[in-house]
């Protein structure tokens, strides 16, 4: 019978995940921490782990790691956390977890998830092993810029993982704004050569008559003005990763010309008859509709701006980066980056409620420019409506439980309790006592719901700092 391994300390929820296993027709393996787990994978044949990442005895993620260097490294993984962070998720998905929840669960996406990971299993058993040293160390550097805990942000923080851990060519769309350099960045940073150069390319920015040049390289008296060979991009960035934003924008001859790149793997100077070796991943953006059309000559959006064969290439990995306006709740967590090196150090909720309720066509972009603008014309540590832009003053505003409106119950609740939490700390300075009368809790019960969101600490009073 099919067994899986339920690591998970808290006992109310680790029985209600055996329960969900037996309900699925498996074998659940009940352990309370990485200890009874290692004992129980040293007697008995485990299928599937499902894994809590913060345990009494040691690191989910640590564990993972061990499980992936070891005879289980084929042994699928899924994560389990209240701390739907970035950082932990990106590094989950790179280190090869099968996939990442979040608590509360949502029972029928855990029951698919775990039945995935199991035929999963199977159809690995098949497969032959790994060559040995295949596995190359990654980077832990974090993925500066990036902020957001909504479903929204998850979903790309495990694309990221997944594609981190790839050499796959990366098609990176969505709006002006949103961050899709950030991503690329990402991306690099958690691979195995993310010590290696990061070379980044717009694309639009450069007439096309320099664009080959700039991307290639080129020989001395390849043209006019061409007084010594000068290497390109490609070339630059060697190993790590090369960048190409605004790649809808690419000419079509020049479309052509990486096209045959990505196949053959090689490419020569402007001018020069040397063909050399291409090392570097390329990974590209656009804000534009480039799918190709189907192949009875419609299309679901727009006829795309690259040809067909080479979207292909280019989109073997396809992250969307979703819009601002479909993750507002990760809208204050935006406004505290958009203030680090500011004067001020807070928003009002009378200005944070006009910025809830804008539409931010400019995204994120956008929003840190109004953020920083309203900061340095402030005066003081606090922005307040006066401070904002013309059209942010007149915005409607909008409540901050109504953020959540649209998003499943389970989901919306956590992420308003947590704001709510968040925000009895700030106006308590820190104090937990203050925190729980504030939102009409006792002290014990506070401190579960810190532990539950991942909001660290203990009370100022006790003498650490929070």
């Amino acid at each position: 019978m099919t067994a899986i391994l339920v690591i998970e300390d808290d006992d109310g929820l680790r029985e209600g995940l055996c329960s969900v296993v037996l309900s699925l027709g498996f074998a659940p393996l009940p352990a309370a921490g990485l200890a009874d787990a290692r004992a129980t994978m040293r007697d008995q044949i485990v299928d599937c782990v499902l894994l809590d990442i913060r345990l009494r005895d040691g690191d989910g993620l640590d564990f993972l790691r061990e499980l992936r260097q070891g005879p289980h490294a084929d042994l699928p993984v899924i994560m389990t956390t209240a701390y739907g962070d970035s950082e932990r998720t990106i590094r989950a998905m790179r280190d090869g977890a099968f996939d990442y929840l979040t608590k509360p669960f949502d029972l029928p996406k855990l029951r698919a998830v775990v039945e995935r990971a199991v035929k999963n299993r199977g159809l690995s058993r098949a497969l032959p092993e790994p060559h040995p040293g295949q596995e190359a160390a990654a980077s832990d550097a974090a993925p500066g810029g990036l902020v957001g805990t909504s479903m929204a942000m998850l979903g790309i923080w495990k694309l990221i993982g997944r594609a981190a851990a790839s050499r796959a060519p990366v098609l990176i769309t969505g709006e002006t704004g949103t961050g899709k350099e950030l991503v690329a960045r990402a991306i690099h940073d958690y691979s195995a050569v993310g010590a290696q150069p990061f070379v980044a390319v717009n694309v639009a920015a450069l007439p096309p008559s320099l664009i080959e040049s700039e991307l290639f390289g080129h020989e001395k008296g390849a043209f006019t003005g061409a007084i010594a060979r000068r290497s390109g991009r490609f070339e630059l960035a060697g190993g790590g990763t090369l960048f190409l934003d605004e790649i809808g924008d690419l000419d079509p001859s020049l479309q052509t010309k990486l096209l045959r790149v990505l196949q053959s793997g090689s490419f020569e100077r402007v001018g020069g008859s040397e063909s050399l070796t291409n090392s570097a991943r390329i990974v590209t953006a656009t804000n534009k509709p480039v799918r190709p059309r189907r192949a009875d000559g419609t299309a679901a959006e727009p006829a795309g701006t690259l040809r067909e064969d080479l979207y292909y290439r280019l989109a073997v990995i396809e992250i969307e980066v979703p819009p601002l306006r479909a993750r507002r709740s990760d809208i204050p967590l935006l406004v505290a980056r958009a203030l680090e090196g500011t004067p001020a150090r807070a928003v009002s909720e009378e200005a944070m409620a006009r910025l809830l309720g804008y539409g931010w066509p400019g995204n994120v972009r956008e929003l840190f420019h109004s953020v920083q603008r309203a900061a340095a014309l402030s005066g003081g540590e606090i922005i307040d409506v006066d401070d904002l832009g013309d059209v942010l003053r007149t915005t409607p505003a909008l409540a901050g439980a109504e953020v959540y409106d649209g998003l499943p119950l389970r989901e919306a609740l956590a992420q308003l309790e947590r704001r709510l939490i968040e925000g009895a700390l700030r106006r308590a300075a820190g104090n937990r006592s203050e925190a729980a009368r504030q939102l009409g809790i006792s002290r014990p019960q506070l401190y579960a719901k810190l532990d539950e969101y991942g909001l660290g600490g203990r009370d100022r009073d006790d003498g650490v700092k929070s």
